[in-house]
């Protein structure tokens, strides 16, 4: 027999949100089941949805189970996937084999933007976008997924074990629109400043609420909007740790001959362990503060 029920589900607290138009954000699964150290990844994952909630929002964490692709997972469902040995990282293109496979996956940046979409919904948080590899030609899906797909997504730039101009360039050349919160400055994932200038910045969400409505007014086809969201300079990684850090790790990966989707997993892991947990508390705290963003602009667009 040929199954063909891999319609996307909802979690019964997003359905019902979106039935009555109530305003959600959505959420990755990659960074509950790879991004983070257990047991801390539940912790958090639970946190961010508790931040979404807390601005009136409905959190709507993305995740596959058993091949069943959901769009708002229940915790014992975000459990098992931030416990499990078996989780696949799930890009885009990696979805329908996974569902064929009934597979347990986590959503990266680009699959949870996709399904969101599909799902209906206008706006996601997420810690730190893919981009371009230094030193390679390898580029996260991450970017072309977002020229493709009309979503709001909150982060704090790309991560900066990245090449970060190079990441820029590619998203201008894709027609990624990217705009500073609060700064004309673009962000660097662990550090405030990644040394480059942005052209547009916001002030609030209401802001993000008004460029989103101008999309829909104007009506013209466009791909994702970034809403760049850095840490305050008082709650970064010292900047000397991060460089030292970076660098070391940089020189791991060649000598142990890592490469393709590996190599972020690798280095979050290597940050985390050289500097002996400061970089998790960093990253917590992006993330936090991008969910409380998010939620904010889904609430002012709703």
């Amino acid at each position: 027999m040929i199954v063909t029920d891999f319609h996307i589900e909802y979690g019964a607290e997003v359905a019902q949100a979106v039935q009555a138009g109530r305003p959600v954000v959505a959420l990755e699964s990659t960074i509950v089941s790879h991004g983070l150290p257990r047991p801390d990844n539940l912790r958090v994952a639970r946190e961010i949805e508790q931040t979404v909630r807390a601005t009136g929002a409905v959190p709507a964490t993305i995740g596959m189970v058993g091949g069943r692709l959901v769009v708002g997972l229940d915790d014992a469902q975000l459990t098992h996937l931030a416990t499990a040995d078996d989780v696949t990282k799930l890009s885009v293109r990696d979805l329908a084999v996974a569902a064929a496979a009934r597979a347990d996956g986590a959503t990266t940046v680009a699959a949870t933007s996709a399904v969101a979409v599909a799902a209906g919904l206008k706006v996601f948080a997420t810690g730190g976008l893919g981009g371009v590899h230094r030193e390679a030609f390898d580029e996260s899906n991450d970017l072309i997924t977002l020229a493709r797909t009309p979503i709001v997504v909150v982060c704090a730039g790309v991560k900066s074990i990245l090449d970060v101009g190079a990441t820029l360039e590619r998203l201008e050349t894709l027609g990624v629109t990217v705009v500073g919160y609060r700064t004309r400055r673009f962000p660097g994932f662990f550090i405030t400043d990644a040394g480059f200038d942005l052209d547009w910045s916001v002030e609030s969400p209401e802001d993000v609420a008004a460029i989103m409505a101008a999309r829909r007014g104007q009506g013209v086809h466009h791909g994702g909007v970034l809403v760049a969201n850095p840490l305050p300079t008082d709650e970064q990684l010292d900047p000397d740790l991060h460089d030292r850090t970076l660098a070391d790790g940089l020189a791991k990966l060649e000598s142990e001959g890592i490469t393709g989707k590996a190599v972020t997993p690798f280095l979050l892991a290597h940050f985390h362990a050289a500097t002996e947990g400061r970089s998790l508390a960093v990253n917590t705290r992006i993330i936090l503060r991008n969910a409380e963003l998010a939620g904010r602009i889904a609430v002012a667009a709703a």
